[in-house]
């Protein structure tokens, strides 16, 4: 199932304009998001055909399946709870029946959880950017050998050091294993044996060992660092595979206002923890946020991150004060939601 499957068969009940669209904090360059739900024919629904969402390859165009839909609007997920109480001028199109879906009914205590662990992975994800921005990593890969390095005096030299000061390339040495001594090599020369070399390929992910001849000179010790080469791969697969998705404008924009972390993310951050305090004191699921000017000069990289952070912590305690007293249930009635869940798919089922 394709998201154009889903227009051409004509099994989409809910599609909104989302995010900082939705949220009246959209510039000149912000995308379009989509998101909606959609209904699966009876014959994939009771088959094993099910599908739980649809999203082009980007995730700025998401549809979610009725029964998924409502599974996430009863553990209250942000996103999910955004969708239902998307402001009416960003309503593309909702089939009458959703309007028996009501956001009182799923509105709990469970909020402070969602909006709240949200709003900081937030934070994370805004400081975790200045990392990347202040420790670039270099596009050339090292190898192996670059996390090798033998004794020499009263400390050790890198191995690529000690090969250039004995004028040996690294196709020549023999390695082999020493017992006991996990990690550590004796290092092998000699002209006339054909050794392995310390690895086969600058692909190479470890070390190679040769057979080395009963009573050749050893000229040194080696020691791998495995676990720092394995550590470094992560890192710089990670590095480079957000270089190459990553938002350039976003990226520039962030580069260019000095404060070394996304700006973006902390906006988002603030603006959750201000609509988890208005769940929480009984204003409902507002979307649309009166407070447009401030969240965009926080975009815009207005304030330090120590400045931001200390006003979300301010923020995280009304958050707790608000629920502390809240009128809301603990949790939705998963009765109620499991009736009407099945009340509207029959309606749609014989609608069709």
């Amino acid at each position: 199932m394709t998201l154009q499957d889903l227009r051409d068969k004509g099994l989409i009940i809910l599609e909104c304009i989302s995010g900082s669209r939705a949220y009246g904090l959209a510039t000149p360059e912000s995308d379009t998001d989509i998101k909606g739900v959609f209904l699966l024919p009876k014959s994939d629904y009771y088959g094993l055909e099910y599908m739980p969402q649809v999203s082009n390859e980007t995730n700025d165009v998401v549809f979610y399946e009725l029964g998924r839909f409502l599974e996430l609007l009863s553990v209250n997920n942000p996103n999910i709870l955004e969708l239902l109480n998307t402001p009416a001028e960003s309503v593309v199109y909702k089939h009458p029946f959703l309007a028996d879906i009501k956001a009182e009914l799923f509105l709990s205590k469970l909020c402070a959880n969602t909006f709240g662990r949200y709003a900081i992975s937030q934070i994370k994800k805004a400081r975790g950017l200045n990392k990347k921005i202040v420790n670039p990593m270099a596009k050339a890969r090292k190898s192996v050998l670059d996390f090798c390095f033998v004794n020499h005096e009263q400390g050790a030299l890198p191995l690529t050091v000690f090969l250039k000061k004995k004028g040996v390339a690294q196709s020549d040495i023999g390695l082999s294993s020493i017992t006991n001594m996990p990690g550590v090599f004796g290092v092998y020369h000699h002209k006339a044996h054909a050794y392995k070399g310390v690895m086969q390929s600058v692909e190479s992910n470890d070390i190679s060992l040769s057979s080395i001849p009963k009573g050749e000179q050893q000229l040194a010790l080696l020691y791998f660092n495995k676990n720092g080469y394995s550590t470094y791969c992560k890192k710089y697969k990670e590095y480079w595979d957000w270089v190459a998705k990553r938002n350039e404008v976003r990226y520039e924009s962030t580069v260019s206002h000095g404060q070394a972390y996304d700006a973006k993310n902390m906006m988002h951050t603030l603006r959750l923890l201000d609509m988890a305090i208005e769940i929480g004191s009984g204003q409902g699921v507002n979307v649309k946020r009166p407070n447009r000017d401030f969240l965009l000069y926080v975009k815009k990289g207005a304030y330090t991150y120590e400045e931001l952070t200390d006003l979300a912590a301010k923020k995280q305690a009304d958050l707790e004060a608000a629920f502390a007293s809240t009128e809301l249930v603990d949790r939705p009635d998963m009765d109620l939601v499991n009736k009407l869940a099945f009340e509207l798919r029959e309606r749609f089922y014989e609608d069709l």
